[in-house]
């Protein structure tokens, strides 16, 4: 991809931007103009102003998108053209943590999905970690073919917040055995060139985006390429907490936690806690709200890697227990787990294993809830995902507030909570399924670990 791709697809100049920051007290003033058009430098007719007040925040990451809500949808690519293989198309932006390394396994080695590139995002641990993170991942389980680039180091207007009691200071504690990147990230174009020239080089309503993280690249991506939204098939995001009954588990055991709701705070979820506007844009837009499946700590707390999953991770098979010596890629997932497994056994006070939030993010594109999955190549089985016969929510975020690593801040607060409704019937909205296929999912991720241990085998044996 050339560095000057844009002015060739575009045939526009790219504008200069007057980035005013944001003079709140709680937030980063860090922002200067070279970030501005770095982020939000558009092709379009209108520019793309940072706000001057948080009250405005959310109003610029969504009016683009209105602007040009109605607007003519360019001659598709590729039109008239069919794929010889029938593939899933996956765009994925993660703050590649513990469970991210089994959603890129997914992603990366199911035989019905195609994973374009990753996008790397703040959250769990610093955007510098997180990216090399993705690339020590998709070295791990041999896919350094897949580009990596290094999207938003920061919320829209906070400042970023780590995870560190849960995931460890580099945001993938528990192993030294992950290997080093042997490809650098992409950095001679941005984020968010790099994953609309992806996604729009696809036919129309075929590339699916997946969110294991905060949601601010997506937030910039839509916003200033607003006919990306009108292009994807949809959106996949881990994040959010209902709460209420939503399900039936947990989120904490520990005793005082009852009614616990997030996992971050009492009622928040963490991606939407960190970047709760770039969140509030995404599901308070017509365009995108219907195309985007939200899975929820509600769903991903039925979906523990008990000890029998991280027996079978580790390559244990059959009630004798039978094995082989693991491969390195066993092993370093059994050790991210056990990892994972004692933060939130020591946070939650949840002793039979750690919930897999992530993959099941990626699984969505597999499942009932996706049309294409009922003609994808490979893809023998549906997983079933329960969505209430159909019913679909409005779905907004609580704002106001400063996070808990600022001074001041009210630590039973609100900011970041996920407000949902029923929509009427037949009417558009957010899909939350409530529950899953736990054993076909399983089974799923099984089945991608084999088959990454078959590539890198064949890798070794050709080099």
């Amino acid at each position: 991809m050339k560095a000057g791709m844009w002015e060739g697809n575009h045939g526009k100049e790219l504008r200069q931007l007057n980035a005013k920051a944001y003079v709140g007290p709680e937030l980063d003033h860090s922002w200067t103009p070279a970030e501005a058009v770095e982020l939000f430098a558009t092709t379009h007719e209108a520019d793309v102003r940072l706000p001057e007040s948080r009250e405005n925040v959310v109003n610029v990451l969504t009016s683009t998108s209105d602007v040009f809500l109605h607007r003519k949808l360019k001659k598709e690519r590729q039109a008239g053209k069919s794929q010889a293989r029938q593939m899933i198309l996956v765009s994925l932006s993660g703050l590649i943590a513990i469970q991210d390394a089994f959603a890129i396994l997914l992603a990366a080695h199911h035989p019905a999905l195609r994973l374009l590139g990753i996008s790397t995002v703040h959250g769990n641990g610093s955007l510098e970690n997180t990216t090399v993170n993705a690339g020590s991942i998709l070295e791990a389980v041999g896919r350094s073919d897949i580009p990596v680039y290094p999207g938003a180091k920061k919320p829209f207007c906070r400042k970023a917040v780590h995870a560190e009691d849960i995931h460890g200071t580099s945001g993938i504690d528990g192993t030294d055995l992950l290997p080093a990147p042997t490809k650098p990230a992409v950095t001679n174009v941005s984020a968010y060139i790099a994953m609309r020239d992806a996604l729009l080089s696809q036919p129309k309503d075929t590339a699916w985006v997946v969110a294991t993280g905060t949601l601010t690249n997506l937030a910039i991506l839509f916003a200033t390429f607003p006919e990306v939204a009108e292009h994807v098939r949809g959106v996949s995001i881990m994040g959010g907490a209902v709460g209420g009954g939503f399900s039936s588990v947990p989120i904490s055991q520990k005793q005082g936690d009852e009614s616990r709701v997030g996992n971050i705070t009492p009622w928040a979820e963490f991606n939407i806690y960190c970047d709760p506007e770039s969140a509030e844009s995404i599901f308070s837009s017509p365009v995108l709200a219907p195309k985007t499946t939200l899975v929820t700590v509600d769903l991903t707390h039925q979906v523990l890697a008990t000890k029998t999953v991280q027996s079978r991770i580790l390559g244990v098979k059959g009630e004798a227990g039978e094995k082989q010596n693991p491969t390195v890629l066993r092993q370093i997932l059994h050790a991210l787990l056990m990892f994972f497994a004692g933060t939130y056994d020591t946070v939650f006070g949840i002793s039979a294993g750690p919930p897999l939030h992530d993959p099941l993010a990626v699984a969505i594109l597999l499942s009932n809830l996706n049309d294409q999955a009922k003609t994808a190549t490979n893809l023998k089985e549906q997983l079933i995902f329960n969505d209430t016969n159909g019913t679909r929510y409005d779905v907004s975020i609580h704002t106001d507030g400063l996070h808990h690593c600022v001074e001041g801040a009210d630590l039973q607060g609100e900011i970041g909570r996920t407000y949902v409704k029923p929509c009427p019937a037949g009417a558009k909205g957010v899909t939350i399924p409530q529950s899953v296929d736990v054993d076909k999912f399983w089974e799923t991720i099984y089945d991608c670990l084999d088959r990454a241990d078959q590539w890198n085998l064949e890798r070794t044996r050709t080099t």
